[in-house]
């Protein structure tokens, strides 16, 4: 697969905890995105964080939180980003979606 110079990265913010049917949402977007013939997808679990609510996640040992926030990146054109975001709509029912543009610097998926 071949990623143009100029890509686009596609941010999904999720918890730890939200759900997809019986799987974690986050490895249900990855699934999708794979199935969709994306680049790649890479799940980021974060330490720390707040979102609409402001209920504060955490992973401290004295405040064990069950619901870390969970971060899905993935970088592809434009067009198969544009083509993936109707399917991400109906999967993320709560969390944040964000886009950019991005350099991209190196990929090598070939052999």
């Amino acid at each position: 697969m071949k990623i143009p110079e100029e890509g686009y990265l596609l941010r999904v913010f999720v918890g730890e905890s939200d759900k997809q049917g019986h799987i974690p949402l986050y490895e249900a977007i990855v699934l999708k995105a794979r199935e969709a013939g994306m680049a790649g997808a890479t799940v980021l679990r974060g330490l720390m964080g707040f979102g609409k609510r402001s209920v504060l996640h955490t992973a401290k040992i004295l405040r064990l939180s069950e619901d870390l926030p969970m971060v899905i990146e993935i970088v592809d054109s434009l067009e198969k980003i544009e083509a993936f975001l109707p399917t991400l709509d109906t999967m993320v029912l709560e969390g944040l979606v964000t886009l950019e543009k991005v350099r991209v610097i190196h990929y090598r998926a070939e052999k």
